[in-house]
């Protein structure tokens, strides 16, 4: 049967169990990292997007993301205290649904990196030419600077080369093996948060704020339509963007003093701090320079990133439009006539955001690489530089797609399609731990959801509910991507799965040894 094969959890706690992890993080520190890990991306690129699909509504669009990804974050510390190893969700699937379900969920992550990678170069390519070149006096020509008008790019587009150059730049620096430091994050976090802070002030103590540029507040309602990605909720599919990195805090629970207590505090703390950062956000912009969609002539607002909507932003009436800029946070404060504080805030982005673009391309290979030494794909891709000691072939192949991704296509239909996968992956991990609580129950749990029954089927809920709130094109692109997958399985990685032929591979990470363990395979 195709769903027979489940890695034994004890064979996957192995690797666990030789580390030596001290538990010396309490609440704050917990609710810090998260907040660093999570504000970045999606508040500085999709804010644009986000009122394009809601208007003023995308206030309560990243309420209703936030919610969602509070009970996700719940889940997913409890299995990431219980399973601290490498592979993310894949891995955890793995060892409670079976290796066929568990490829799905990989799958789906390796999209979701991938596209999210190159949603993010897009708007870090915003941000350069718009404050960096333009404050330089440079202006690239259309045909340079975005993608075809028929993909939702811009009038005379072709290719949008600083966001294929800076995905470049980032892939090179990963084969030669570039790591962070926590000191370099520790600055690009204060930067982040300096630069929002001053955006608040900013704008909510304006002259030009005013409560006539929320009315109506939710122009394309709660539900916008099943596939039309708008009002409040479809927009919340999209700003669940903004929110992905909370895992960051999830996985750092077996090293967290008292986790039953501190890992709630340090995810609820963190997502809720950033909800309302990111609600004095939107409503610092929206109040100052409006936020209201550009509508067609059935009075719904046009696809964000669709052509009809490049054409109407190239007009002249909608030169200061919140919704058509490509660095709307910098972009509020310039029209507002701080220009000196818009630049900071575009120089912010501009620094900022490559690191992310990093972390997100490391995380893709790191995916592909568990898969490959699992035997569910090639080996090859799994193979380490022999000078730089990285998984090289897998990192330029990931490099190359996603700067193709970033060359042609808009930042909002690829975060769409990326939120695809992470709200498949999600869902998993959320049934992942009710399976674990019915099959293993005296297994030694670091941290348990409270009320695990009622906060899990909301997390699948939630789930569902954006995931059907996503624009038509990108709901399909996960079962046409899902579909791939399933035929390079059955064809493929079932019949060279190290599980299906009866070995489990321990791997101590922190000596960089490996054991083959022999097992019985399924059926014998």
């Amino acid at each position: 049967m195709i769903l027979d094969r489940i890695k034994p959890l004890d064979a996957i706690l192995a690797t666990a169990q030789k580390k030596s992890l001290k538990r010396s993080l309490g609440w704050l520190q917990l609710t810090l990292l998260g907040i660093g890990c999570v504000i970045g991306t999606g508040i500085f690129v999709l804010t644009a997007v986000g009122a394009q699909k809601a208007g003023p509504g995308l206030m309560v669009a990243f309420a209703i993301a936030g919610l969602v990804c509070i009970v996700a974050a719940l889940c997913y510390a409890e299995i990431a205290a219980m399973i601290p190893v490498a592979g993310s969700a894949y891995t955890y699937s793995y060892a409670t649904m079976g290796e066929f379900l568990a490829w799905t969920v990989g799958w789906a992550l390796i999209m979701e990196y991938a596209i999210a990678a190159s949603a993010v170069s897009v708007g870090w390519s915003g941000y350069f030419s718009g404050t960096v070149l333009g404050g330089l006096g440079i202006h690239l020509p259309a045909w340079l600077s975005a993608g075809p008008l028929a993909l939702g790019g811009a009038e005379g587009g072709l290719i949008n080369l600083p966001a294929l150059v800076i995905a470049l730049l980032v892939t090179g620096l990963l084969v030669v093996g570039t790591s962070e430091s926590a000191k370099f994050n520790a600055v690009l976090v204060a930067i982040k948060v300096t630069a929002l802070t001053a955006f608040v002030a900013l704008t909510l103590t304006s002259a030009d704020f005013t409560a006539e540029h929320f009315n109506p507040f939710l122009p394309a309602g709660i539900f916008g339509g099943w596939g039309t990605g708008v009002g409040a909720v479809g927009a919340a599919a999209t700003m669940f963007f903004a929110y992905v990195g909370f895992d960051a805090v999830s996985t750092a629970a077996e090293e967290t003093k008292d986790p039953q207590r501190n890992v709630p505090i340090g995810l609820v703390g963190s997502l809720l701090f950033c909800t309302v950062f990111y609600i004095l956000v939107a409503g610092g912009a929206i109040g100052t320079l409006g936020g209201q969609p550009i509508m067609d002539a059935m009075g719904l607002p046009l696809e964000a990133g669709s052509p009809e909507l490049a054409r109407q932003c190239a007009l002249p009436q909608y030169a200061d439009a919140l919704v058509c800029s490509n660095e709307p946070l910098a972009h509020v404060l310039k029209v507002l006539g701080f220009t000196g504080f818009g630049n900071a805030i575009g120089l912010a982005a501009f620094v900022a955001l490559p690191s992310v673009i990093l972390v997100l391309i490391f995380g893709q290979t790191r995916i592909f690489f568990v898969m490959s030494r699992d035997g569910l794909l090639p080996e090859a891709l799994s193979r380490v530089h022999p000078r730089f000691h990285t998984p090289h072939i897998v990192t330029l192949i990931t490099g190359v797609a996603v700067a193709i991704g970033a060359a042609f296509f808009p930042v909002g239909q690829l975060a769409d399609i990326s939120n695809a996968g992470t709200l498949y992956a999600f869902l998993m991990v959320a049934i992942a731990v009710m399976v674990l609580r019915v099959k293993d129950p005296a297994r030694k749990r670091h941290f348990k959801v409270p009320a695990v029954w009622l906060i899990a089927p909301l997390t699948i809920l939630g789930c569902v509910l954006l995931f059907f709130n996503l624009p038509t094109a990108a709901m399909l692109f996960l079962p046409g991507w899902g579909v791939i997958g399933i035929a390079i399985y059955l064809f493929y990685s079932r019949s060279r799965s190290h599980l299906g032929r009866g070995i489990v591979e321990v791997v101590d990470e922190v000596a960089g040894e490996q054991t083959m363990v022999p097992i019985h395979p399924p059926g014998e």
